[in-house]
Protein backbone atom coordinates (compact mmCIF):
# COMPACT_ATOMS: atom_id res chain seq x y z
CA UNK A 1 0.00 0.00 0.00
CA UNK A 2 0.99 3.73 -1.30
CA UNK A 3 3.04 5.45 1.82
CA UNK A 4 0.89 8.31 1.95
CA UNK A 5 -2.22 6.63 1.94
CA UNK A 6 -0.35 3.87 4.97
CA UNK A 7 -0.27 6.74 6.96
CA UNK A 8 -3.66 8.42 6.28
CA UNK A 9 -5.35 5.76 7.13
CA UNK A 10 -3.44 5.04 10.27
CA UNK A 11 -4.15 8.22 11.74
CA UNK A 12 -7.70 7.93 10.83
CA UNK A 13 -7.61 4.39 12.74
CA UNK A 14 -6.04 6.06 15.83
CA UNK A 15 -7.59 9.14 15.70
CA UNK A 16 -4.33 11.14 16.21
CA UNK A 17 -1.91 12.37 14.07
CA UNK A 18 1.10 12.62 16.91
CA UNK A 19 3.82 10.73 15.74
CA UNK A 20 6.32 9.90 19.19
CA UNK A 21 9.80 10.62 18.95
CA UNK A 22 12.20 7.75 20.36
CA UNK A 23 15.35 9.83 21.51
CA UNK A 24 16.24 8.35 24.53
CA UNK A 25 18.68 9.54 26.92
CA UNK A 26 20.22 7.41 29.50
CA UNK A 27 19.92 10.73 32.12
CA UNK A 28 17.10 10.86 31.86
CA UNK A 29 15.42 7.07 31.74
CA UNK A 30 13.75 5.67 34.87
CA UNK A 31 16.63 4.96 37.59
CA UNK A 32 15.38 1.49 38.33
CA UNK A 33 16.01 0.77 34.66
CA UNK A 34 18.92 1.66 34.23
CA UNK A 35 20.30 0.47 37.56
CA UNK A 36 18.30 -3.14 36.74
CA UNK A 37 20.58 -3.67 33.65
CA UNK A 38 23.51 -2.14 34.95
CA UNK A 39 23.38 -4.79 37.67
CA UNK A 40 22.76 -7.30 34.88
CA UNK A 41 25.30 -6.79 32.45
CA UNK A 42 28.03 -4.24 34.59
CA UNK A 43 28.30 -0.65 34.28
CA UNK A 44 29.24 -0.67 30.42
CA UNK A 45 28.07 0.41 27.25
CA UNK A 46 25.85 -2.65 26.80
CA UNK A 47 23.73 -2.32 29.99
CA UNK A 48 22.93 1.35 28.45
CA UNK A 49 21.96 0.45 25.30
CA UNK A 50 19.89 -2.61 26.65
CA UNK A 51 18.56 -0.12 28.74
CA UNK A 52 17.48 1.60 25.83
CA UNK A 53 15.97 -0.82 24.17
CA UNK A 54 13.96 -1.52 27.37
CA UNK A 55 12.44 1.86 27.89
CA UNK A 56 11.33 2.29 23.89
CA UNK A 57 9.88 -1.34 24.67
CA UNK A 58 7.59 0.01 27.69
CA UNK A 59 6.98 3.47 25.92
CA UNK A 60 5.95 1.50 22.35
CA UNK A 61 3.40 -0.96 24.43
CA UNK A 62 1.62 2.23 26.36
CA UNK A 63 1.13 4.50 22.96
CA UNK A 64 0.61 1.85 20.36
CA UNK A 65 -3.32 2.19 20.64
CA UNK A 66 -3.12 5.13 20.31
CA UNK A 67 -0.77 6.96 17.90
CA UNK A 68 0.11 6.12 14.24
CA UNK A 69 3.95 6.49 14.22
CA UNK A 70 7.20 6.46 16.03
CA UNK A 71 10.12 8.33 15.12
CA UNK A 72 13.76 7.11 16.30
CA UNK A 73 16.30 9.65 15.80
CA UNK A 74 19.68 7.81 14.73
CA UNK A 75 21.95 9.96 16.33
CA UNK A 76 20.66 8.96 19.75
CA UNK A 77 21.54 5.57 18.71
CA UNK A 78 24.71 5.55 16.49
CA UNK A 79 26.57 7.42 19.37
CA UNK A 80 26.85 3.71 20.86
CA UNK A 81 28.26 2.16 18.04
CA UNK A 82 27.11 -1.29 17.16
CA UNK A 83 25.31 -1.78 20.58
CA UNK A 84 23.01 0.95 20.06
CA UNK A 85 22.62 0.05 16.49
CA UNK A 86 21.14 -3.13 17.62
CA UNK A 87 18.47 -1.05 20.10
CA UNK A 88 17.35 0.79 16.72
CA UNK A 89 16.86 -2.55 15.35
CA UNK A 90 15.46 -4.34 18.03
CA UNK A 91 13.06 -1.16 18.52
CA UNK A 92 11.89 -0.55 14.89
CA UNK A 93 10.86 -4.20 14.70
CA UNK A 94 9.27 -4.02 17.73
CA UNK A 95 7.27 -1.54 16.58
CA UNK A 96 6.15 -2.18 13.57
CA UNK A 97 5.05 -5.23 14.84
CA UNK A 98 2.92 -3.24 17.25
CA UNK A 99 1.18 -2.00 14.17
CA UNK A 100 3.34 1.40 14.59
CA UNK A 101 4.77 3.05 11.51
CA UNK A 102 8.40 4.06 11.71
CA UNK A 103 10.23 7.17 10.97
CA UNK A 104 14.10 7.02 10.63
CA UNK A 105 14.76 10.18 11.56
CA UNK A 106 18.69 10.19 9.86
CA UNK A 107 19.24 13.46 7.92
CA UNK A 108 20.91 11.21 4.96
CA UNK A 109 22.49 12.89 1.69
CA UNK A 110 24.57 11.93 -1.16
CA UNK A 111 24.71 11.66 -4.66
CA UNK A 112 24.83 8.34 -6.93
CA UNK A 113 25.81 5.12 -5.60
CA UNK A 114 26.49 6.34 -2.08
CA UNK A 115 22.45 7.99 -2.43
CA UNK A 116 21.11 4.72 -3.55
CA UNK A 117 23.57 2.73 -0.74
CA UNK A 118 21.63 5.44 1.83
CA UNK A 119 18.01 4.35 0.30
CA UNK A 120 18.61 0.58 0.57
CA UNK A 121 19.40 0.60 4.03
CA UNK A 122 16.58 2.30 5.19
CA UNK A 123 13.76 2.06 2.31
CA UNK A 124 14.64 -0.69 0.52
CA UNK A 125 13.54 -4.54 0.86
CA UNK A 126 13.36 -5.42 4.36
CA UNK A 127 16.78 -5.50 6.62
CA UNK A 128 17.79 -4.47 9.71
CA UNK A 129 17.59 -0.86 9.36
CA UNK A 130 14.56 -0.47 7.02
CA UNK A 131 12.28 1.85 8.02
CA UNK A 132 8.78 3.34 7.00
CA UNK A 133 10.21 6.73 5.90
CA UNK A 134 13.58 8.22 6.18
CA UNK A 135 14.05 11.88 6.66
CA UNK A 136 16.50 13.28 4.09
CA UNK A 137 19.01 16.41 3.40
CA UNK A 138 18.30 18.17 -0.30
CA UNK A 139 21.26 20.26 0.24
CA UNK A 140 23.08 18.33 -3.02
CA UNK A 141 19.59 18.98 -5.22
CA UNK A 142 18.25 16.63 -7.28
CA UNK A 143 20.45 14.22 -8.03
CA UNK A 144 20.96 13.56 -4.20
CA UNK A 145 17.12 13.06 -3.87
CA UNK A 146 16.17 10.96 -6.29
CA UNK A 147 17.42 7.86 -5.54
CA UNK A 148 15.42 8.35 -1.86
CA UNK A 149 12.36 8.95 -4.03
CA UNK A 150 13.05 5.94 -6.21
CA UNK A 151 13.98 3.24 -3.39
CA UNK A 152 10.80 4.58 -1.78
CA UNK A 153 8.59 4.24 -4.98
CA UNK A 154 9.24 0.29 -5.61
CA UNK A 155 8.73 -0.47 -1.75
CA UNK A 156 5.99 1.58 -0.96
CA UNK A 157 7.86 3.71 1.77
CA UNK A 158 8.48 7.23 2.12
CA UNK A 159 10.76 10.41 2.37
CA UNK A 160 11.07 13.83 4.47
CA UNK A 161 12.81 16.06 2.95
CA UNK A 162 13.85 19.01 5.32
CA UNK A 163 12.39 22.19 4.01
CA UNK A 164 11.43 24.61 7.20
CA UNK A 165 13.51 23.25 10.40
CA UNK A 166 12.57 24.03 13.80
CA UNK A 167 15.90 25.06 15.18
CA UNK A 168 16.32 28.76 15.98
CA UNK A 169 19.26 28.98 13.96
CA UNK A 170 17.02 27.84 10.77
CA UNK A 171 16.90 31.19 8.92
CA UNK A 172 20.41 31.84 8.80
CA UNK A 173 20.03 29.36 5.55
CA UNK A 174 16.32 28.87 4.86
CA UNK A 175 15.13 32.37 5.09
CA UNK A 176 16.93 34.04 3.08
CA UNK A 177 16.01 35.96 -0.74
CA UNK A 178 16.63 34.10 -3.43
CA UNK A 179 14.87 36.13 -6.62
CA UNK A 180 12.38 37.64 -3.85
CA UNK A 181 11.53 34.68 -2.38
CA UNK A 182 13.05 32.75 0.89
CA UNK A 183 15.06 30.32 0.04
CA UNK A 184 12.30 27.75 2.33
CA UNK A 185 9.83 28.71 -0.57
CA UNK A 186 12.14 27.77 -3.28
CA UNK A 187 12.96 23.94 -1.60
CA UNK A 188 8.68 23.41 -0.83
CA UNK A 189 8.19 23.91 -4.37
CA UNK A 190 10.81 21.84 -5.36
CA UNK A 191 9.56 19.04 -3.11
CA UNK A 192 6.15 19.73 -4.31
CA UNK A 193 7.57 18.96 -7.89
CA UNK A 194 9.96 15.91 -6.92
CA UNK A 195 7.06 14.10 -5.53
CA UNK A 196 4.60 15.11 -8.60
CA UNK A 197 5.04 11.23 -9.78
CA UNK A 198 4.46 9.37 -6.51
CA UNK A 199 0.78 10.57 -5.02
CA UNK A 200 -1.18 8.26 -4.19
CA UNK A 201 -5.20 7.45 -3.48
CA UNK A 202 -5.00 10.31 -0.57
CA UNK A 203 -3.87 12.98 -3.15
CA UNK A 204 -0.40 12.66 -0.72
CA UNK A 205 2.75 12.05 -2.40
CA UNK A 206 5.39 9.32 -0.74
CA UNK A 207 7.50 12.80 -0.85
CA UNK A 208 6.60 14.83 2.23
CA UNK A 209 8.44 17.51 4.00
CA UNK A 210 10.43 18.03 7.25
CA UNK A 211 8.22 21.64 8.53
CA UNK A 212 9.16 22.97 11.76
CA UNK A 213 5.82 23.88 14.13
CA UNK A 214 7.94 26.80 15.38
CA UNK A 215 7.46 28.92 12.61
CA UNK A 216 3.54 28.66 12.09
CA UNK A 217 3.16 31.43 9.81
CA UNK A 218 5.70 29.84 7.26
CA UNK A 219 4.37 26.39 7.80
CA UNK A 220 0.84 28.11 6.34
CA UNK A 221 2.37 28.99 3.74
CA UNK A 222 4.29 26.07 2.99
CA UNK A 223 1.26 24.44 3.29
CA UNK A 224 -0.69 26.62 0.28
CA UNK A 225 2.59 25.61 -1.91
CA UNK A 226 2.37 22.17 -1.10
CA UNK A 227 -1.21 21.05 -1.10
CA UNK A 228 0.00 17.48 -2.23
CA UNK A 229 2.68 17.33 0.41
CA UNK A 230 2.72 15.31 4.07
CA UNK A 231 4.53 17.68 6.58
CA UNK A 232 6.39 15.74 9.51
CA UNK A 233 6.22 18.74 11.88
CA UNK A 234 8.80 18.60 14.79
CA UNK A 235 9.17 21.67 17.25
CA UNK A 236 5.74 20.67 19.25
CA UNK A 237 5.91 20.63 23.41
CA UNK A 238 9.49 20.81 24.56
CA UNK A 239 11.16 23.23 21.84
CA UNK A 240 7.62 25.65 22.74
CA UNK A 241 5.02 24.57 19.87
CA UNK A 242 1.28 24.77 20.36
CA UNK A 243 -1.70 22.94 18.92
CA UNK A 244 -2.27 26.35 17.97
CA UNK A 245 0.87 26.57 15.55
CA UNK A 246 0.58 23.17 13.79
CA UNK A 247 -3.01 23.42 13.09
CA UNK A 248 -2.74 24.97 9.73
CA UNK A 249 -0.50 22.13 8.63
CA UNK A 250 -3.68 19.89 8.04
CA UNK A 251 -6.17 20.00 5.36
CA UNK A 252 -10.10 19.56 5.76
CA UNK A 253 -9.82 15.89 6.27
CA UNK A 254 -7.38 16.22 9.27
CA UNK A 255 -4.83 14.88 6.79
CA UNK A 256 -1.37 16.23 5.49
CA UNK A 257 0.71 16.34 8.66
CA UNK A 258 2.29 14.08 11.54
CA UNK A 259 3.29 16.35 14.48
CA UNK A 260 6.11 14.92 16.30
CA UNK A 261 6.86 15.19 20.38
CA UNK A 262 9.86 13.57 21.84
CA UNK A 263 10.56 14.87 25.40
CA UNK A 264 7.21 15.76 26.47
CA UNK A 265 5.79 12.68 25.85
CA UNK A 266 8.73 9.39 26.42
CA UNK A 267 9.67 11.72 29.72
CA UNK A 268 6.15 13.09 31.13
CA UNK A 269 6.76 11.32 33.72
CA UNK A 270 9.15 13.89 35.08
CA UNK A 271 7.24 16.97 33.90
CA UNK A 272 5.46 18.76 36.73
CA UNK A 273 2.02 18.07 35.06
CA UNK A 274 2.65 14.36 35.46
CA UNK A 275 4.97 13.96 38.05
CA UNK A 276 2.35 13.88 41.41
CA UNK A 277 0.49 10.75 39.62
CA UNK A 278 2.55 8.80 37.71
CA UNK A 279 6.22 7.19 39.43
CA UNK A 280 8.97 6.64 37.10
CA UNK A 281 7.93 2.80 37.14
CA UNK A 282 4.60 4.17 35.44
CA UNK A 283 6.32 6.03 32.76
CA UNK A 284 4.69 4.50 29.79
CA UNK A 285 1.14 5.41 31.32
CA UNK A 286 2.31 9.03 31.46
CA UNK A 287 3.44 8.90 28.30
CA UNK A 288 0.06 7.44 26.52
CA UNK A 289 -1.39 9.88 28.54
CA UNK A 290 0.80 12.24 27.63
CA UNK A 291 0.43 11.57 23.47
CA UNK A 292 -3.51 11.32 24.24
CA UNK A 293 -3.53 15.02 25.34
CA UNK A 294 -1.31 15.86 22.61
CA UNK A 295 -3.87 14.38 20.18
CA UNK A 296 -7.08 15.77 21.58
CA UNK A 297 -5.38 19.64 21.80
CA UNK A 298 -4.41 19.07 18.01
CA UNK A 299 -7.87 17.97 17.05
CA UNK A 300 -9.38 20.98 19.20
CA UNK A 301 -6.87 23.59 17.21
CA UNK A 302 -7.92 22.04 13.86
CA UNK A 303 -11.74 22.63 15.03
CA UNK A 304 -11.46 25.96 15.78
CA UNK A 305 -9.18 27.30 13.07
CA UNK A 306 -12.02 25.62 10.77
CA UNK A 307 -14.44 27.11 12.30
CA UNK A 308 -13.16 30.12 11.84
CA UNK A 309 -12.31 30.08 8.42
Amino acid sequence: MHFADRLCAAIDAKGSAVVVGLDPRPESLPPHLLAACRAELGDNAEAVTEALWRFNRGIIDAVHDVVPAVKPQLAFYERYGVAGLEAYVRTAQYAKEAGLLVVADGKRNDIGSTASAYAEAFLGAPGDFTADALTVNPFLGRDGIQPFVDCAQRHDRGVFVLVKTSNPSAGDLQDMRVDGRPLYEHLGRLVECWGESSRGQSGYSSVGAVVGATWPEQAARLRSLMQHTLFLVPGYGAQGATAADVACCFDDRGHGALINASRSIIFAWRTERYAGRYSEVDYGAAACEAAQRMGDDIRNAQHRLSGAG
